[in-house]
């Protein structure tokens, strides 16, 4: 991983809403980190390093340093709320990761290759995007910040499945372990519905003057 996150934090005492109120009106966001073998910690941070965070798409499916009052942690963001209607962060709820466990996390989904795909490039399909993102079960030191889905080679009215995906080593997706029946579909092409609708048209028109030129050649004899 290329990148790295480090968010510094306080401990928190005051508890409620009251004391998340008055954080807030600080600039400050409650969290908790909890997870692992320690119990779990309220925790306080910065509002504005929060969100400069959130705007990396990699901060959602990393493994996050967090400064506890000079103690490192590590962590992943497992859940986050936000203000209904103002770009605000209400609450960060941060888990602890141990080198030794599993991590089930959602990591998004990168598509490559659309525009060399045979069935955009020459026959004027467009791609549906079916899923953002995928649930990954693997070690901390293997978890991916994005998984690729290449269309590379897909032809017109061809689906790309989960079972499709290229993973690297230690990394499972969480649906397939569930049995084939999951291996839900990723990413589609195929031709727009006005393209279709045209089609359809121009088929029934040729067929009209098909029958047309048939009724004519009759009156003639």
């Amino acid at each position: 991983m290329g990148v790295s996150f480090e968010l510094n934090a306080s401990l928190r005492q005051d508890k409620g809403k009251g004391a998340s109120r008055r954080l807030r009106r600080d600039n400050k966001v409650p969290g908790v980190i909890y997870g692992g073998s320690s119990d779990p910690v309220s925790l306080m941070l910065d509002h504005d390093k929060v969100m400069h965070s959130l705007e990396n798409e990699a901060f959602y499916s990393h493994i996050l340093d967090i400064n506890i009052d000079g103690k490192v942690e590590q962590a992943v963001l497992k859940d986050l709320q936000r203000h209904p209607y103002r770009l605000t962060v209400l609450h960060l709820d941060l888990l602890r990761v141990n080198e030794n466990e599993k991590l089930r996390m959602h990591v998004p989904l990168h598509f490559i290759g659309a525009d060399v795909a045979p069935g955009v490039k020459t026959s004027g399909g467009i791609v549906s995007h079916l899923i953002k993102d995928v649930e990954v079960s693997c070690l901390p030191k293997d978890l991916p910040e994005f998984i690729e889905a290449d269309l590379s080679s897909m032809e017109l009215n061809e689906t790309l499945h989960l079972s499709d995906l290229k993973l690297a080593s230690g990394v499972e997706l969480v649906e397939l372990s569930h049995g084939e029946g999951h291996d839900q579909p990723v990413v589609s092409i195929h031709l727009s519905r006005v393209a279709v609708e045209v089609d359809e048209v121009e088929s029934e028109g040729e067929g009209e003057d098909a029958a047309a030129g048939e009724g004519e050649t009759s009156s003639e004899e």
